[in-house]
């Protein structure tokens, strides 16, 4: 398992989605794969920027871990306490225009990766998902 602790600021997803990439590039994801992964990174990294502290900021703790032959990316911030993955998903009928703002990133997350998993624990908002290789 890998793990890099950084500033929880938007500016600094290049510097995660390199790092996550880098750790499963030698596993042989599918372009596919990876690029839905990238996807779910931003979603859960640029929340965390956004949302998880006040004015003030604050580090997030990124892991990635492939002992199991798939991939396991775990975010963890002592921000607010906050379970992306309670929320209700969006209504997909509704328009454009009747839709309510926000929560379509989490869903999208839920939905491409095989599991996603909120707990707070020790002070800490703690966020993984999993994805298998694709690769037979």
């Amino acid at each position: 398992m890998k793990e890099i602790t950084i500033r929880a600021d938007a500016a600094m997803l290049g510097r995660v989605t390199d790092f996550v990439n880098e750790e499963l590039e030698a596993l042989g994801f599918p372009r596919k794969t990876l690029m839905q992964i990238d996807l779910a990174v931003e979603e859960i990294f640029v929340n965390i920027a956004s949302y998880a502290y006040g004015p003030e900021g604050g580090d997030a703790v990124i892991r990635v871990d492939t002992s199991d032959g798939g991939a396991r990316v775990t975010f963890e911030d002592r921000g607010i306490p906050f379970d992306p993955t309670a929320r209700e998903d969006p209504d997909r009928s509704a328009g454009a225009d009747e839709r309510q703002i926000g929560g379509l990133g989490i869903f999208l997350t839920k939905t491409l990766m095989d599991e996603v998993v909120y707990e707070y624990r020790e002070g800490k908002n703690i966020l993984s998902f999993s994805k298998k290789t694709g690769v037979a």
